[in-house]
């Protein structure tokens, strides 16, 4: 057997079933074994970049190891966004990349790199293996570190001729599952006792608690406490909750920012954030001013980071949700009738063509239960702040890592996770012009995913921001109008371009999202209204005075 065959094996064992990447000389020995193990399928991409986005995206939606693979030298380094963007989001991604052989290593072979050092900072571990006899285990060690304690990416090199080498009959481990980390008890006493006698208090909620939304609830109406959500974790609670008070954050809304601010709750659960920038307003020190904070996360690195915290819950935020509703029912709390909680909400005007009203017009005509998978510009902060929150898990927002088409290709691994849920990428001309040639590896595996491009020729993030600070933009901000609509067209994709209003109609969406295969719809607008970026300009206005 040879040692690359052995990898292919664990992984099979440990439920893998796509590897995401591009295939490469350096990795020619992977790619080869995957002939005969038809169990796992290679996602080839058209850039490796896109194809960590995709692993990560799918390791969130499937719950288990992801695998994606590069070659080494550039292939390696345009991994290394992809990694970096999986560790901020604590996903179990495993990213293998080839290497020179052994013998060439330090001779300035064709495309070598110590992609070892190049990982470590972005990876929770990092290693080129040298030895053949040595490479299924240092496998086994890297998938244990990444989905133990605080899950995260890992890295694993692989030199072309230890891919190849005969290691002879292997066993194959057993699958490695991950252990719970269970909360301290004592930890959870105290915080029951001090919230319950406290009374008062808000709930923010953001992207570690996405897969314990019932349990979440099921505090809040206990407690009868507002939550209120981070911009990731837009999508954890439906809008139409009594206790749901919008988001706070970046782009967020009045009604949430008036609580957080203005509010006279005097205890703050924080539960799964881990209270940066974009999370905190800039980290407004009005959150915890004069309140009791309780911090539930799985991370201990971000308990007093910026903030203070009273009782920090170290633990799964499943497990702690479930022992402190319990301690607190202990404590004599029962759930009270729910009284919804009064919010100005204003009503929508929805004639101008406007990206506003594009997004809620878009909303309105698909399924409730549409995934909406969110890139990185102006955009963004109307679908934070406008869009409403119609079913459990439908936005993923990667506001926390920001990466100009993480979106696009996070809806291709969300689709390869869950087949059956709709999926729409909300995407601009700025990030389909780095990663649009998604479509082609989504046309390639017949993933019925519509793509939107809000297509106002220029970055429209940057545009706004610098004006807003500066008084002044560049002309470089903006570019030629390109048709979008004619690229995909020319690539044998459905397509549709909207130029107003009256272009969208729910007949065109329906037709659009039931292809046999991806779909783009273009939306050219130049849209001059200050998109609502919350306190982020006042932040970047506070530097080079």
């Amino acid at each position: 057997m040879k040692a690359v065959r052995s990898v292919l094996e664990y992984l099979q064992g440990m439920g893998v079933k796509h590897v995401f990447g591009i295939p490469a000389g350096s990795v020619n020995g992977f790619f080869n074994e995957l002939y005969d193990m038809p169990e796992i399928t290679p996602v080839v991409t058209k850039h490796e970049g896109a194809a960590g986005y995709m692993a990560a995206s799918y390791a969130k939606y499937s719950n288990q190891l992801s695998v994606c693979i590069g070659s080494s030298g550039p292939g390696g380094t345009n991994l290394v966004t992809g990694a970096a963007n999986a560790m901020r989001e604590h996903l179990p991604v495993l990213f293998l990349t080839g290497a020179v052989p052994v013998s060439t290593m330090g001779l300035n072979a064709s495309q070598e790199l110590d992609a070892d050092r190049v990982f470590k900072s972005v990876t929770k571990y990092s290693v080129t293996v040298t030895d053949s006899k040595n490479l299924l285990a240092e496998i086994v060690k890297a998938v244990e570190i990444a989905i133990s304690g605080v899950p995260g990416p890992v890295h694993v090199a692989m030199p072309i001729d230890i891919q190849h080498s005969p290691v002879g009959e292997v066993k194959i481990p057993a699958p490695i599952k991950r252990e719970s980390m269970t909360p301290d008890l004592e930890a959870i006493k105290k915080a029951a006792k001090e919230m319950a006698e406290r009374k008062s208090g808000y709930i923010f909620a953001g992207q570690g608690a996405r897969n314990s939304t019932e349990a979440l609830i099921e505090l809040a109406e206990l407690l009868g406490w507002p939550i209120m959500v981070s911009p990731q974790a837009k999508g954890i609670i439906r809008h139409d909750h009594p206790l749901f008070a919008g988001i706070f954050g970046f782009a967020g809304s009045e009604s949430a920012s008036t609580l957080m601010n203005e509010g006279d709750a005097n205890t703050l659960l924080v539960v799964g954030s881990s209270l940066g920038e974009t999370a905190t307003n800039n980290y407004n020190a009005n959150m915890a001013q004069d309140r009791f904070l309780v911090q539930l996360d799985f991370d201990a690195s971000v308990f007093n980071r910026k903030y203070e915290v009273d009782v920090p819950v170290l633990g799964d935020i499943q497990l702690s949700l479930v022992f402190l509703i319990e301690e607190l029912k202990a404590l004599g709390l029962t759930a009270k009738p729910l009284k919804p909680l009064e919010l100005a909400e204003k009503e929508e005007e929805l004639e101008e063509y406007s990206t506003k009203n594009v997004l809620l017009k878009l909303q309105e005509y698909l399924p409730a239960s549409t995934r909406y998978t969110i890139d990185i510009g102006e955009f963004m902060a109307y679908v934070i702040h406008h869009m409403k929150v119609l079913d459990e898990g439908t936005f993923d927002i990667n506001v926390h890592f920001g990466a100009m088409g993480s979106g696009l290709s996070a809806a291709i691994g969300s689709k390869f996770a869950e087949p059956e849920r709709p999926t729409v990428a909300i995407t601009g001309d700025g990030c389909f012009f780095m990663h649009g040639m998604e479509i082609l590896t989504a046309k390639e595996y017949n993933l019925p995913i519509l793509f939107v491009v809000m297509n106002n020729a220029r970055l429209g993030m940057v545009y706004h921001g610098h004006a807003l600070q500066f008084k002044r933009v560049h002309a470089s901000f903006e570019q030629e109008p390109i048709d979008i609509s004619a690229m995909a067209k020319a690539m044998n994709i459905p397509s549709y371009r909207v130029d107003g209003m009256g272009d969208l109609n729910p007949e065109i969406l329906e037709n659009l999202m039931n292809m046999n295969g991806p779909a783009v719809l273009e939306v050219a607008l130049v849209d001059n209204n200050t998109p609502p970026m919350g306190d982020r300009v006042k932040f970047l206005s506070s530097f080079g005075k």
